[in-house]
Order: C-alpha cells, then structure tokens, then sequence
C-alpha cells in the first residue's frame, strides 16, 4: 500500500490521534495548541483524513469517534522511503550523506535511519 503524503495540518491531527488513539473532533480541537482552529476546520480535515484512508470512525448517534487506521511507523516509512526515491534516487548512502553535511549526524543516528528505511524497527 502507498502512503500518501500528508499535508501540515493534517499531519498535525495525526500526530494528536497517534497520541490520544481515539477521540472525538472535541479531543482533538482540546489537544491542540493556541491558537485552535475552529471546530469546523478540524473536522474538516479529519473527513479529509477518513477519505485517504487514515482515519476511520465509530459512530454514536450524530457523533464520531475517530481512530487512525495508518500507524506513526508506517507513515514514516512510508514518508521516509519516498523522499529517499523522489530526492536521492533510491540511494541511502546519497540521503545519509546529505543529512550528514546539512545536520551533524552521529554515526548511531546515520544507522537508525538506514535501518529504519529496511524496515528492520
């Protein structure tokens, strides 16, 4: 399965719904930092992320419980592998190089993220 990529906001109530692992539009609106969006918005964005297939719901009545349905490791690995293809052409050694010489990577974080792109984690 292809992960989509994820815009900003709705990455941002991922991470809330990875955290809280289930909540209604109130929770999530409650979770976020000053200034909160409007109610609307938030639930905008989680129809947004049910329709990509990140989210599904619970229904209670009128209300909806949402859950992610992708985990935090998969998107990454997901995000992670795609920016290796589309940037670096597929190429580890090219991506952990740039990371080296644009961030000081140790050596141990230069493995973690080889590893994770193997999927060994």
């Amino acid at each position: 399965m292809e992960i989509k990529e994820l815009t900003r906001a709705e990455l941002e109530i991922m991470q809330i719904l990875w955290s809280i692992e289930r909540g209604f539009v109130n929770n999530i609106l409650e979770a976020m930092p000053e200034p909160k969006p409007a109610y609307n918005t938030v639930s905008t964005i989680v129809r947004i992320l049910e329709k990509k297939g990140f989210v599904a719901h619970k229904s209670f009545g009128k209300s909806h419980e949402y859950y992610p349905v992708v985990d935090r490791q998969s998107y990454t690995r997901g995000f992670m592998s795609n920016v290796l293809n589309n940037f670096f052409g597929g190429s580890v050694g090219n991506m952990v190089s740039f990371l080296s010489h644009e961030k000081s990577i140790s050596v141990a974080e230069a493995d973690d993220i080889i590893k994770m792109l193997k999927g060994e984690e």
